[in-house]
């Protein structure tokens, strides 16, 4: 059976998972979701077409169709990843397969901003560091605890200091990535300041 779909919600500072890696520099975002894709009314059968040419062409053997990394949330990249347009369909897609962070040596700016905006946190790491935990990835199952407060990698077997923009390690540990739930929280002072528009006035019925 499917696993529904549960975004993520409001601030957080810890995920946990297992490490998918994906190999290759400037891997752009028609790759990640081709364009074909990228007329349906929601976001919702994204996850089922992610990378869906790269899939097709390598007949089962990628990494997001590998039996051995179902279930992976911690995708492990290369250099400029989610380079190309400015589709936010890309993160979209990435988050319903079921990725809830990035680890990568670097990131198109745009696609760093689409991310953020949907409560996935991307950490840079240096070349050398990327290359080592590939190459564990390629020989056995890889468990990362993420502390987002230290910016801090951590499993039984490696270690790393990740870096992350100070200003996406604050969105996040305070919530205010998530603007839904930001405004939902201040209804009180939403209403205040309606009420206190000289233009704005509300009859009895609300209108």
């Amino acid at each position: 059976m499917k696993i529904k779909f549960q975004p993520p919600i409001g601030q957080f500072s810890k995920i946990s998972g297992k490490c998918i890696s994906l190999v290759g520099d400037d891997i752009d975002t028609d790759r990640i979701i081709p364009a074909r894709f990228l007329k349906c009314v929601n976001f919702d059968s994204l996850g089922d077409s992610v990378f869906d040419d790269d899939r097709k062409m390598l007949k089962g053997k990628h990494p997001f169709d590998l039996e051995s990394n179902k279930g992976a949330s911690i995708l492990v990249v290369n250099s400029n990843f989610g380079c190309g347009s400015s589709r936010e369909h890309a993160p979209q897609a990435l988050i319903r397969w079921g990725i809830k962070l990035i680890i990568g040596e670097s990131f198109a700016d745009i696609f760093y901003s689409n991310c953020i905006a949907i409560g996935i946190p991307c950490f840079t790491l240096p070349k050398s560091s990327i290359k080592k935990i590939q190459s564990f990835v390629d020989k056995q199952d890889l468990f990362f605890e993420i502390d987002i407060f230290k910016s801090k990698a951590i499993s039984k077997d490696l270690k790393f200091d990740l870096e992350i923009k100070e200003t996406s390690k604050n969105m996040f540990l305070s919530g205010e990535w998530d603007a839904t739930s930001k405004l939902l929280e201040n209804e009180n002072l939403i209403e205040k300041k309606l009420n206190d528009l000289p233009y704005i006035r509300f009859n009895n019925n609300g209108f």
